[in-house]
């Protein structure tokens, strides 16, 4: 993790109150707005094509999965740009609908308050002044990234791979806000919630938690910039939570109240909400199976993917062909990415590119000899704690934490 200390001067400020003017009536906007495009995006349940769509405000085109609340999809060839997801290509996920479209960063305020010594409340200036700030590179990915290709299939958002991106996140320690507030002894949890509220009468509002002793890890943040920039609206503007190593439900947008609680929280979005079978890292069962014991999803696995091979592209045959694309290790980093041509009988490693930090994606990139006629690639990442992708998929009745080895067949000609 990278520390510095400066001070938000007038262009800052500018660039934070420019986002808020950018965000008013976004929603609105993409709602009246109508998708020109598709795109195949074949999953086993269908349709085999989606909507493009450049209608939200800050957001180049995205794979449209739903418009109310907005689930917006990166198209996966974007991930072969750089290990860095481009800002207007980030994937969006809200679960509910009402959402504010105006956000003044000077007024807005997140409160800490519960089992403390004081509450304190913070604008996102007050956090750029007050607070030591640090930048970190990490994966953010939707606990049901691929739930599209679970068969049996699942309730949700049918999403392909692309519910996932990479960022250098900039803000502060979410230890340092909790110590100014002073955390006194017994806290068990801290809960987090954001400003999206549900249009359906006594819905719960979206709340999680994690473990007091991760809270204050000196890694999960508060951020406020993305890739450089402010937070779009879409992505929780003016600040989030930043949960490395674990899955986005965790990583709050918009976050307006921080709760240090004295028991284990309850609420419906720890449970019966996101939980997941207690056998990680597979969080597997059969369809049907009764007595699984379940748990709140948590830290995320290793993945890899080709970027630069589409199904049914066409290659060269009989000659070295660069395949490439990237890894991330879950909750830690990547130590080996390895391809195969056989059906994983036998293993190529590829070669690494620059390591980011451990909960950031990893580029790789191989030369692989392919012999004439249909060829199936495979890519598997291993990560530092020894942890590999399985050759099987998982199956769970919420659609989370897929992480089978991808497979890519291309034409050798």
């Amino acid at each position: 993790m990278r520390q510095d200390e400066p001070l938000p001067g007038a262009s800052a400020r500018r660039a934070f109150l420019q986002s808020a003017a950018a965000g008013i009536g976004a929603l609105a906007l993409a709602r009246s707005s109508r998708a020109a495009e598709r795109i195949q995006l074949p999953l086993p349940g269908g349709p085999d094509a989606r909507d493009l769509t450049k209608a939200f405000p800050g957001k180049g085109q995205m794979i449209l999965q739903r418009t109310r609340p907005p689930l917006l999809e990166t198209p996966f060839s974007v991930y072969d740009e750089g290990v860095f997801t481009p800002v207007n290509r980030f994937y969006v996920r809200w679960h509910w609908a009402d959402i504010p479209t105006r956000i003044d960063p000077r007024i807005f305020r997140m409160k800490v308050s519960g089992h403390v010594d004081k509450e304190v409340e913070f604008t996102v200036f007050d956090l750029m002044k007050r607070f030591e700030h640090v930048e970190l590179a990490a994966v953010n990915q939707c606990s049901g990234n691929s739930r599209g290709f679970f068969q049996p299939r699942v309730a949700g958002g049918e999403w392909g791979n692309g519910a996932m991106g990479n960022a250098r996140w900039v803000g502060v320690r979410l230890k340092d806000v909790l110590d100014a507030a002073g955390v006194k002894a017994g806290a068990v949890q801290v809960q987090c919630e954001g400003a999206e509220r549900p249009v359906v009468p006594d819905a719960p509002n979206l709340k999680k938690s994690l473990s007091v002793d991760h809270a204050r890890d000196g890694e999960v943040m508060i951020a406020w910039e993305i890739n450089g920039q402010p937070l779009p609206l879409l992505n929780g503007f003016p600040f989030r939570l930043v949960v490395p190593g674990w899955y986005a439900t965790y990583w709050t947008k918009m976050l307006q109240h921080v709760r240090v609680l004295t028991e284990p929280d309850t609420n419906f979005w720890m449970h019966p909400a996101y939980e997941i079978p207690d056998n990680w890292p597979r969080a597997d069962m059969t369809p049907g199976e009764q007595g699984v014991k379940f748990v709140p999803i948590n830290r995320m696995v290793p993945r890899s993917f080709i970027t630069n091979l589409a199904a049914g592209a066409k290659v060269p045959a009989g000659r070295p062909e660069l395949v490439r694309g990237i890894a991330f290790g879950g909750d830690t980093g990547v130590k080996a990415v390895h391809v195969s041509i056989d059906g994983g009988k036998t293993w190529i490693a590829a070669d690494l590119g620059p390591d980011h930090g451990r909960y950031s994606f990893r580029q790789w990139r191989a030369h692989l000899k392919l012999p004439r006629g249909a060829q199936t690639l495979l890519v598997r990442c291993t990560n530092s704690d020894g942890l590999q992708q399985p050759m099987t998929a998982n199956w769970n009745p919420g659609g989370f934490m897929r992480n089978i080895v991808e497979s890519v067949t291309v034409m050798a000609v």
